[in-house]
């Protein structure tokens, strides 16, 4: 257990092996923490659990800090088993325990764990009386990123406990944001954000502003992965407030596949042609099979154009670009262009399907496209430099 603030503890779990998340969805290179506050006032508060296989240490380890008993009540921020999975087998202790959660919650948690605990319902506004002079104020965030997810307000204090907004799947020691490696700390943060949140973005924007309308200092704001934001908490809420706005930088990616490496050749030739016509563009090149497809989206969502190239095989594209389109197309991008490019031996449809898809997906078209018959010779090579030009001029 580790102090917070004041009669604010950490009690969570901090996972160093986890490699990938929701299934194999996520990547979680610096693995993740699972986040849980015990408030002691006058009553004891629990604000969320751990991940379903810590379930059984974290439990023990709670009760060698308070009696179990003791604790007066549960809040669930969202019902996800990364954060309500221990409770199974803390409510074997306390069955009786309330649990304060919104209305979705408690069809989440019935749906997952098939039990009829002790709920009470909340919703925005909602306070919680825990003595001392403190209330627990409770604001709907709905989907961001579950129907049933919500943040809860230490009053006093000024603490947001906000889930997973503002989280980051970052594995450490170190409590604050503060006390960790500010440039992985951010890029954790944005991968997190283009990955998961994008989709909600115009949700966000207004949520958001709800929040902000309620007038409540936020001296710290403790998420439910990664470190709590003290030093300087509403950075990032302003940089969520930037990502939720369309956003980009002066960037371009390419991300490719290839079978006998001309793709590639087209790639890299596109790429310096970018840098040629544009040195201030910051020019990403991804072969994707061979990179962390979490971290392309990541720098896709950066981007103002992504170039995406693909050879043609049975009058499509390969199996991993379409893969790609379609989590772009799930992810919802919105005010960016697209081009298309590929080689092909026979019949060539690649840079058609390419360009359907990238379409269907929200993002503007350069134009058709450039393709190659077989592999590029010195003038096919000359071309794709010309037409990395055009996309950097577009």
């Amino acid at each position: 257990m580790k102090k917070v603030m004041n009669n604010v503890f950490w009690i969570g779990m901090i996972d160093w092996e986890i490699k990938t998340f929701h299934g194999h969805e996520y990547s979680t290179n610096h693995g993740s923490t699972y986040n849980s506050y015990l408030i002691e006032e006058e009553k004891t508060v629990l604000i969320d659990t751990v991940w379903r296989p810590f379930a059984k240490e974290y439990v023990d380890n709670l009760a060698r800090e308070i009696d179990l008993k003791n604790i007066d009540y549960i809040v669930v921020n969202h019902g996800e088993e990364d954060h309500s999975g221990a409770l199974p087998e803390l409510m074997k202790h306390i069955p009786n325990t309330p649990i304060y959660c919104t209305s979705n919650a408690v069809k989440s948690l019935k749906g997952q764990y098939h039990q009829d605990w002790n709920f009470q319902v909340v919703k925005t506004g909602d306070a919680l009386d825990i003595g001392h002079g403190k209330k627990l104020v409770f604001v709907e965030m709905k989907m961001l990123h579950w129907p049933d997810s919500m943040a809860t307000y230490l009053t006093s204090d000024n603490i947001l406990f906000s889930n997973d907004a503002f989280g980051q799947h970052y594995a450490t020691t170190r409590l604050f944001n503060d006390l960790v490696d500010s440039c992985e700390l951010e890029q954790e943060a944005i991968k997190y954000f283009a990955n998961i949140l994008t989709p909600f973005s115009s949700v966000l924007r207004k949520k958001l502003d709800e929040v902000l309308s309620l007038g409540l200092d936020i001296d710290m704001i403790a998420t439910s992965h990664g470190v709590i934001w003290r030093d300087n908490p509403m950075q990032i809420v302003e940089k969520y407030a930037q990502w939720s706005n369309e956003y980009q930088e002066n960037q371009i990616t390419i991300v490719y596949d290839t079978m006998s490496r001309g793709t590639k050749k087209l790639a890299e030739k596109i790429a310096e042609g970018i840098g040629l016509e544009d040195p201030s563009v910051n020019t990403k090149v991804f072969n994707l099979p061979v990179s962390d497809v979490n971290e392309v989206i990541t720098e896709i969502f950066k981007s103002k154009t992504v170039v995406v190239g693909s050879a043609t095989v049975l009058n499509t594209v390969l199996h991993s670009i379409a893969s790609l389109i379609h989590l772009m197309t799930q992810l919802k991008f919105k005010n960016k262009k697209a081009a298309s490019f590929g080689c092909y031996g026979w019949s060539g449809e690649g840079n058609q399907v390419l360009n359907n898809m990238l379409h269907d997906a929200g993002f503007e078209m350069v134009d058709d496209g450039f393709k190659n018959q077989w592999s590029p010779d010195e003038d096919q090579q000359r071309a794709a430099i010309e037409y990395g030009k055009k996309i950097a001029r577009a």
